[in-house]
């Protein structure tokens, strides 16, 4: 099978994953409108095109917080890269590397930060970080992440609780004996593997803070400095403005990929309204349903910075390990700059002038 698009990346993927690997991969929170609304509505914009624009060699390395990359695609932070490749999240890493793109690495990887760093010394990347209950394990996770060179501290706001996932639940889905939450290992609870529905359900129970609040956002900005701290999760204006005001550098427009609140408002239409209410305070950055350069460009000229992808990074790590990661980073890449040309945008800038309008 030629493997042309993310989707054929994600079918090849399928054919080698567990069933249940796959099901923790794709899925949604409950009925999974979020995860349906979010890809859907980048398809709701139409895109102007301008003509007989010198397009021959369309510009896209831009900046993310001051850190010069490649082009406005970026990795978003996912779990358990392990499952899909053995070499994992240091595999991406490479990958993002070698690219030239920024890899946001998460809290609940396989591999550890400080081995994620290792596997790409130099390259840009930053550190998603959970709160939890235990604040002194917080601030230990925020030192490691300032002591192995990440370039900024990206702070999760939409998980106070899990979400349900359906499928996690039937499978009761957990890592398989001798795979670990490996930044996470000091705290894991004894008795994890023990227990009805998801594993990951029952870890974040015991270890996440329901309690967290913008007071605490500006302990945790102060004890990142002199890194940034960029907030993501968010999908309303007033809260990327209150972001802002409790010590936030940038916003990340995003709903977890559909998988935390069901019937939430797709990240499309949350940019609009971030990027609105934000105006030039800050970058904004977005995730959730983007499955081409198109759909980036899109969301560029919406207002975005940065447009992150993460199932798709999954896709191709499980068909074919780090070459699977470079060749859909290369895919998405490819997919935008051939839709800057047939839009008439020779750089980043023209993206952002009347080009999309509501369909």
């Amino acid at each position: 099978m030629t493997l042309v698009t993310v989707d054929d990346f994600e079918e090849a993927a399928r054919a080698r994953l567990s069933a249940m690997t796959y099901d923790y991969y794709r899925s949604g929170s409950d009925e999974e409108h979020t995860l349906r609304r979010n890809r859907e509505a980048w398809a709701r914009y139409a895109i102007w095109y301008r003509t007989l624009v010198d397009v021959g060699a369309p510009r896209v390395a831009t900046t993310l917080l001051g850190a010069p990359v490649s082009s406005p695609l970026a990795i978003a932070p996912t779990a358990y890269h392990c499952l899909a490749d053995p070499e994992g999240e240091r595999a991406t890493a490479r990958a993002a590397a070698a690219a030239g793109v920024l890899y946001c690495a998460s809290t609940l990887a396989t591999t550890s930060l400080e081995d994620v760093a290792a596997a790409a010394p130099g390259a840009p990347r930053w550190f998603q970080l959970y709160v939890h209950r235990d604040r002194d394990f917080t601030a230990r996770l925020v030192e490691r992440a300032k002591s192995a060179g990440y370039g900024a501290v990206v702070v999760t706001c939409d998980t106070p609780v899990l979400g349900r996932r359906c499928a996690d639940v039937r499978n009761a889905f957990g890592l398989p004996p001798g795979m670990t939450m490996a930044n996470l290992v000091e705290t894991l609870p004894p008795d994890l593997r023990e227990g009805p529905g998801s594993e990951l359900a029952r870890f974040v129970a015991a270890r996440h803070d329901p309690c967290f609040t913008w007071k605490d956002l500006d302990a945790i900005a102060r004890a990142a400095s002199p890194l940034p701290v960029v907030v993501k999760g968010l999908v309303r204006g007033d809260d990327a403005r209150a972001a802002l005001d409790h010590g936030a550098k940038a916003i990340w427009v995003s709903n977890h990929g559909g998988r935390q609140l069901d019937l939430a408002p797709s990240t499309a239409d949350g940019l609009v309204e971030i990027a609105s209410a934000v105006g030039g305070r800050a970058e904004v950055y977005v995730d959730g349903g983007v499955r081409s350069g198109t759909h980036a460009l899109v969301a560029l000229a919406l207002g975005a910075r940065a447009v992150f992808v993460g199932r798709p990074i999954l896709w191709g790590l499980a068909a074919a390990g780090e070459a699977g990661v470079a060749r859909v980073l290369a895919l998405l890449l490819e997919e935008l700059v051939r839709a800057m040309q047939l839009a008439g945008c020779p750089d980043l800038d023209a993206a952002k002038n009347d080009l999309v309008r509501r369909a």
